[in-house]
């Protein structure tokens, strides 16, 4: 019998009973809420302990989309028999790399006394410190004896220290406490204003959401001691953190999550239409929209609203291939070095990231474009403006027939589909956004023409008339709807649910300030950070 066979049986239990009390903990609002990390976080976790090299060697389960946020779905995430069993092949193979000979010297704080029989001194070490950091919060005595307990069970069982902590890190790394974020108050008690998070919850919080991972050393200390409720060392952290170069990580997953980046992973298209639009494409796309939004609002402290209208950005070949541009070489001898910075020249119709492979291919069909889709998508996701539901017994017929020699062009096929007075409404508040977008194909490619017939991209955003993509690009980029909606989501994603009615005055504050120190992110980051919302657990629903 496998040594990991009962500890695994302990550990599906264990996983099955955090996974169902997930839901019902964050519902239940009483001054504890339990979220489950995301794909991101956990890889982001195992490369901060124990470095970049290290393969996960498994897939991870969706998560569950909420209010356009995955982040918030994570209060609402279980995990099914499949992503236990994912979680378990996982952890089996980071923990094997963890303790074999190329990283043990390097992870592994101690030496045995023996490589043939257990050592609890050393294992206590290794576990205790490599446990605070997976749990997010000092082992109990308890805890550590039964970590310790199980590599010793595994090192006699197979006659291997190395592997019997093999054996513990992995049954960690399956672990309920590892799995799932908590955050806790300072005591048990709350009210309907919630109550100041104990100081691990909040520098887990903090941390994830600043930089996606767990707390380095210097976050982790702070919270042990107690010094992170200080006021004046939380704001120190927080100013700290935001210098740190790891920002870029917590913007990034902000913005794919916001944009929903991790759909272009598995997006396809009609391989016969758009043979250039490999799998690899969706990737390149995710990774050029990334770059473009952290080198405007990281690296360059800059305003929110260029990253729609700048005509800087960042291509390697397979990208250019699509966007048929020519990305020059500039590695030995005359190879490509990864990504290329580019700019777009004066003449070229492009602006920002709406005009990016990364939404227009996210955002139409396999075969062909839609500017209902895109505008559906800027109006939800970049102004948070729910579109309504069509009715269930919508005719599509005509927007369909691409071949159809009366209407050549979608905006035509459009014109005519809202002919009907049930499809006009809603039509009126997406396609109009969406038409300007349609100087790009569904691969993302330019395009002035469809089917021989010109497109015309006029438009029209809240009364802001519009004739080109860039007057479009600046009309997005300059609504009040835009600036205001990103507040909204990045409040909702540091908090892990939907902003309360209680909290929409703070928001709009919030609001008001990012708009008056010029659109930057680091700002609205700390004031975010240090907000009674973010400070507190969940209030109680009255």
């Amino acid at each position: 019998m496998s040594v990991f066979t009962p500890f695994k049986r302990y550990l599906f239990a264990s996983a099955v009973v955090g996974a169902t009390l997930a839901p019902a903990l964050a519902a239940d609002s009483g001054g504890s809420v339990v979220y489950r990390i995301t794909a991101e976080q956990y890889a982001n976790t195992i490369a901060s302990l124990f470095g970049d090299d290290i393969n996960l060697g498994g897939r991870f389960e969706p998560g569950v989309r909420v209010d356009g946020l995955v982040q918030l779905g994570a209060a609402r995430a279980s995990v099914s028999a499949a992503g236990l069993e994912q979680y378990h092949n996982m952890a089996k193979a980071i923990s094997a790399q963890v303790v074999d000979e190329a990283h043990r010297n390097i992870l592994v704080p101690c030496e045995p006394r023996s490589i043939t029989a257990p050592d609890n001194a050393c294992a206590s070490t290794f576990l205790g410190q490599t446990g605070e950091y997976l749990f997010r919060r000092s082992l109990t005595a308890r805890e550590l004896k039964f970590w310790v307990k199980a590599a010793a069970d595994g090192a006699k069982v197979r006659g291997n220290f190395y592997e019997g902590l093999a054996i513990s890190l992995s049954g960690m790394l399956q672990a309920p406490e590892f799995l799932f974020r908590r955050e806790e108050g300072a005591s048990r008690a709350t009210d309907s204003a919630g109550q100041r998070l104990e100081a691990y919850s909040l520098a887990s919080k903090l941390s994830f959401f600043l930089w996606n991972s767990v707390p380095d050393t210097q976050l982790m200390a702070a919270a042990r001691t107690g010094e992170l409720l200080i006021p004046a060392k939380y704001i120190a952290e927080v100013d700290r953190m935001l210098a740190s170069p790891r920002l870029n990580e917590g913007v990034r997953a902000f913005f794919s999550d916001m944009l929903a980046l991790d759909e272009l992973e598995n997006l396809a298209k009609d391989n016969a239409l758009y043979p250039n639009f490999t799998s690899d494409v969706g990737l390149d796309a995710k990774e050029q929209t990334l770059r473009t939004i952290t080198a405007i609002l990281v690296q360059e402290d800059g305003d929110y609203r260029d990253i729609f209208t700048t005509r800087r950005t960042f291509l390697t070949s397979l990208l250019g291939s699509v966007y048929k541009i020519s990305v020059r070489p500039n590695g030995m001898n005359g190879g490509l070095n990864g990504w290329q910075r580019y700019e777009y020249p004066p003449n070229v119709p492009v602006a920002g990231i709406l005009t990016q492979i990364g939404f227009s291919s996210l955002h139409s069909h396999p075969g062909r474009s839609s500017p209902t889709l895109r505008g559906k998508a800027v109006r939800e996701i970049l102004l948070c403006q729910k579109v309504p539901d069509p009715p269930g017994n919508v005719e599509f017929t005509v927007v369909q027939d691409t071949g159809n020699p009366r209407y050549r062009t979608a905006r035509a096929r459009l014109e005519a589909h809202n002919s009907n007075p049930v499809c006009a409404g809603c039509h009126k508040l997406m396609d109009p956004l969406g038409y300007p977008l349609e100087t790009f194909d569904t691969s993302g490619a330019f395009r002035a023409t469809e089917n021989g017939q010109e497109i015309d991209p006029a438009g029209a955003l809240d009364r802001v008339n519009y004739s080109n993509i860039s007057e479009f690009a600046q009309a997005v980029a300059t609504s009040p709807a835009t600036s205001s909606c990103l507040v909204n989501r990045l409040f909702s994603y540091s908090n892990g649910r939907p902003t309360a009615q209680t909290e929409r005055g703070a928001v709009s504050a919030l609001t008001k300030d990012f708009a008056e120190g010029g659109y930057r992110i680091r700002p609205l980051m700390k004031n975010i950070a240090t907000s009674q919302s973010f400070l507190s657990t969940l209030p109680r629903i009255q």
